[in-house]
């Protein structure tokens, strides 16, 4: 976790306390180091700002890290479907590749 690069997202973020990219940015850097603060910023983009694609994909990554599996399948779902309401090509197929891992690994 980069100290200096975390200060200043944190301080982007009292100056915009709404701002998706620097909450994903913030809960990105933690992800390294903080994972129940990574957590936090993560559910936040989730509650906050549910048409934030770029979300889905790590925070279902931090569930599955975390063995929440239910939720990592869910939070993978959503994002599909929101990848498929945005039309956003990439994400899909990021998100459902990594979700069929996430089947394949549970049927082993």
């Amino acid at each position: 976790m980069n100290s200096s690069r975390l200060n200043q997202l944190l301080d982007f973020l009292k100056e915009d306390p709404n701002d998706p990219f620097t909450l994903y940015a913030i809960a990105t850097e933690y992800r390294s180091g903080d994972i129940d603060k990574s957590r936090t910023y993560y559910e936040q983009l989730l509650t906050d700002h549910p048409d934030y694609l770029p979300t889905y994909y790590h925070a279902a990554q931090l569930y599955q890290q975390l063995e929440l599996i239910p939720l990592a399948k869910q939070t993978f779902e959503n994002g599909i479907e929101l990848a498929k309401k945005q039309g956003n090509a990439l994400s899909l197929r990021e998100l459902q590749n990594a979700y069929n891992e996430l089947l394949f690994e549970e049927d082993e």
